[in-house]
């Protein structure tokens, strides 16, 4: 027996060099301070995706992507399918946490400095990651066809639409036409289910590996009291953090169950109080409070500008950071991030609750 298992050791050892892992991991250390716990928010995100991509094959397994079956294929899932009602539960409670904890993650990284040499292509990829989670949560907004969501995405290709010079390609592109209908639900669901996680596969791939290269960085002026080794020190730690993750997901999605709604309909007039949900509650607000023009542009117009280039702002931090230390002006990148999640929070809670008109 114990020749047996030497063997298959020797034999996974000589194709998948496991050993060059191992000793690779035995070098890798993480430095302890007491800023020590942002360490594991990179971690909660990856766990919340892959919660994302194991409930959503399991959903996918039952789910049909036409206009007359979606919305009872997951009626069918929450009440005839043994745990199902849990599974979609999990996967909507998860992918809500997962959008806001990836916030958490890039203002941690960026109050701290994380992104400065030779870190920047790991913000950047990490900024991406951000871009396709919220791509991820619209998309698949829409796939349970119900009233809520079908009339939020009919707003949110709207504003897509407003971008200047091609919004109303992007529009066509999205919806497959002029109106919401099945030729929508039809690319979402594609965009949802392969587009997205290839895209996503191959982002976070390099951004875990650029991690691994690079190792975790610690904030500035911020002196490390030890080092512990990654594996298997602070992974045991990292997987505990899971642990209680999915033990608050399961609360969640036991005690408030994530609900269905009604059906959508297309004829019928768009229900009062229509609003998106809480992460584009920002863009939707801004865009409310912005006057009908704006010199000659319309008002939604120089907003979806304004958006895009704070996108590209994002992406482009570490390489702005670099000027801004230039030109001893690097109190003013933490003033920004200040400033940025005050707007976040204020325009979130104003269109929550003021009425959505």
């Amino acid at each position: 027996m114990e020749e047996a298992r030497r063997g298959f050791v020797s034999w996974t050892e000589e194709r998948l060099r496991l050993g060059a892992i191992r000793e690779f991991l035995r070098h890798k250390t993480v430095p302890v301070h007491r800023y020590s716990f942002v360490y594991y928010f990179g971690g909660i995100t990856l766990f919340l995706f892959i919660v994302q991509v194991i409930t959503g094959i399991l959903l996918l397994l039952y789910y049909r992507p036409s206009a007359d079956a979606a919305y009872e294929s997951v009626q069918f899932i929450m009440s005839k399918v043994r745990f199902g009602w849990l599974i979609r539960s999990i996967h909507s409670w998860s992918a809500n946490l997962m959008v806001g904890w990836v916030f958490v993650h890039m203002f941690s990284t960026f109050f701290y400095r994380a992104y400065r040499r030779p870190r920047e292509l790991t913000w950047v990829s990490g900024a991406l990651m951000l871009f396709l989670t919220l791509a991820f949560a619209f998309t698949g907004y829409l796939l349970p066809w119900n009233k809520l969501a079908f009339f939020a995405t009919k707003v949110g290709t709207e504003l897509a639409g407003d971008v200047p010079l091609v919004g109303k390609y992007i529009l066509l592109l999205l919806r497959g036409g002029e109106d919401i209908t099945e030729a929508t639900l039809s690319r979402f669901f594609g965009i949802h289910v392969a587009i997205l996680p290839a895209l996503a596969t191959v982002i976070l791939g390099i951004h875990l590996a650029l991690v691994q290269v690079h190792g975790m960085s610690r904030p500035i002026s911020v002196r490390a009291e030890r080092e512990i080794p990654f594996y298997p020190n602070f992974l045991l730690r990292d997987l505990a953090v899971w642990v209680l993750v999915l033990a608050l997901l399961a609360t969640l999605a036991t005690l408030y169950p994530w609900p269905l709604g009604e059906k959508a309909d297309p004829l019928a007039p768009a229900p009062p109080g229509i609003r998106p949900e809480w992460y584009f509650l920002f863009m939707f607000q801004t865009l409310k409070l912005l006057p009908s023009r704006i010199l000659l542009l319309e008002g939604e117009e120089i907003g979806i500008l304004a958006f895009l280039l704070g996108g590209l702002v994002l992406l482009l931090v570490p390489f702005l950071d670099v000027w801004a230390q230039r030109e001893q002006a690097s109190r003013w990148v933490t003033a920004v991030g200040v400033l940025a999640i005050v707007y976040l929070v204020v325009m979130t809670v104003l269109g929550l609750a003021l009425p959505a008109i």
